[in-house]
């Protein structure tokens, strides 16, 4: 076996005063080590098919999925696809070559930022091949010496990632809020301003994507003006679900025009790829020529320009689609709190579920129920720490559009017998309640 393979090599290297770079390849440290090194397919990296639905097939058997981000249930739709092929019969796989700073940009490219500017209201959009790389290459355009980033602890590893990418490069600063903390948030950004040199941006999420509680946002906006600080927002799961014709979160607390600026990525209600950055001409400018992951990338695909422009129309007037992904949502809540589960507050479609782990370890109690359920053909994604506090696991489910109240009725009947047959204790003690009421900053 390759990790032990591995293993005798580093102690090999060991035994000659030496550690090689491999070394750790050998262990079941790094990210789901243990799983790693147990050669596990279930829950990380699972094989399924590519083509998502409401309905895949995992080992052999199908399972109602609520594991994929397609918000809208726009994965498959046929209007998109016709549109797919028309684009690459016109430009092919390949269109266009280059950077856009040098051969890939297109009049399609930019009349698409037209329309994306123009629904976000702000001045000017810069389109990005990837959401992850669009959120890196904006923080780390803007952020310079003597700048500071403050930015709430639970934000995605991009915005983290693009922090770390401005500290290194640009030597700029980093601070960080407890989640959704807005006392904890006024008192760093009066420690910044004793003493500040430089400009000072706030960095949040809109929707956070792995509990689904919402940023607040009219509260931070306040807190930016009062202490002359901008805002920048990843609405990623905000941005086509929330707010009027999917406007986002800001749009959905009213304070869109005070964000400075606003990232939407192409990966969830669109299902797709790509990202863009909306802001003022000069600010939106600046990023468009300082962004590295975008300036020394391939530009955008013509194929995922045209799908795009034609799923944005459907985003814009699809309110029938959020309406019924909100009421999957809700049915799907309610259910389970009805049989004693513990969902989570978030006011996203974004359904959490905490299960305590009490003595057990996630393994052993990850294994018996997220394998329960996927052998009752139920698909969901089991999260654990770090991601959420110790002695705690967290089923992640994402309600569609293209979900059925059949689809919910039947996954509702699952859990009932898991919980009956597994014995689960769904009760939370004191401690386990104000761990999940740290996860959502309350």
């Amino acid at each position: 076996m390759l990790l032990d393979q591995e293993a005798e090599k580093a102690s090999a290297d060991k035994a000659d005063g030496f550690t090689d770079v491999f070394a750790k390849c050998g262990t079941d440290g790094g990210y789901f080590g243990k799983m790693r090194a147990m050669g596990d397919d279930d829950y990380t990296r699972p094989t399924l098919p590519p083509n998502p639905d409401r309905k895949m097939e995992f080992k052999g058997r199908e399972h109602i999925m609520w594991s994929i981000n397609n918000y809208l249930g726009l994965a498959n739709h046929p209007e998109v696809i016709e549109v797919g092929h028309r684009a690459l019969d016109e430009f092919g796989v390949s269109s266009p070559m280059g950077s856009r700073m040098m051969s890939g940009n297109s009049a399609y490219h930019q009349e698409f930022e037209r329309e994306l500017a123009d629904f976000t209201g702000k001045e000017a959009a810069f389109l990005f091949n990837y959401g992850y790389m669009g959120v890196q290459g904006t923080i780390q355009s803007l952020l310079g010496k003597d700048d500071i980033m403050v930015m709430d602890k639970l934000s995605h590893a991009c915005i983290v990632d693009g922090a770390f990418l401005a500290q290194s490069m640009n030597g700029a600063q980093l601070r960080v809020f407890k989640h959704n903390n807005m006392d904890n948030l006024e008192q760093v950004l009066k420690r910044i301003n004793r003493d500040r040199k430089g400009g000072v941006l706030i960095m949040t999420e809109g929707v956070y994507g792995m509990t689904g509680d919402l940023a607040t946002l009219k509260e931070i906006t306040d807190l930016a003006r009062k202490y002359d600080a901008r805002l920048y927002i990843d609405d990623a799961h905000g941005w086509g679900t929330m707010g009027s014709q999917g406007r986002g979160t800001a749009d959905h607390f009213g304070v869109q025009d005070e964000v400075d600026i606003y990232f939407g990525t192409f990966a969830k209600s669109f299902a797709s790829i790509g990202g863009f950055s909306a802001s003022t001409k000069s600010v939106t400018e600046w990023i468009t020529y300082n962004a590295r992951t975008q300036v020394f990338a391939k530009s955008l695909p013509m194929v995922y320009v045209q799908t795009l422009r034609k799923t944005f129309d459907l985003v814009k007037n699809g309110d029938d689609r959020r309406d019924r992904m909100w009421k999957i949502s809700n049915s799907l809540k309610n259910g389970l709190r009805d049989l004693g589960f513990y969902v989570g507050p978030g006011e996203a479609p974004i359904c959490s579920v905490f299960v305590p782990l009490g003595e057990h370890s996630m393994e052993h109690v990850g294994a018996r129920t997220a394998g329960f359920l996927r052998q009752n053909g139920v698909f969901v994604t089991a999260i654990a720490y770090p991601v959420i506090p110790l002695g705690l696991l967290m089923f992640r489910m994402i309600p569609t559009a293209a979900h059925t109240e059949e689809d919910v009725a039947e996954t509702l009947r699952v859990f009932r017998e898991m919980r009956d047959k597994l014995g689960l204790r769904l009760t939370m003690t004191e401690d386990e309640d104000k761990k999940i009421r740290k996860v959502y900053g309350v």
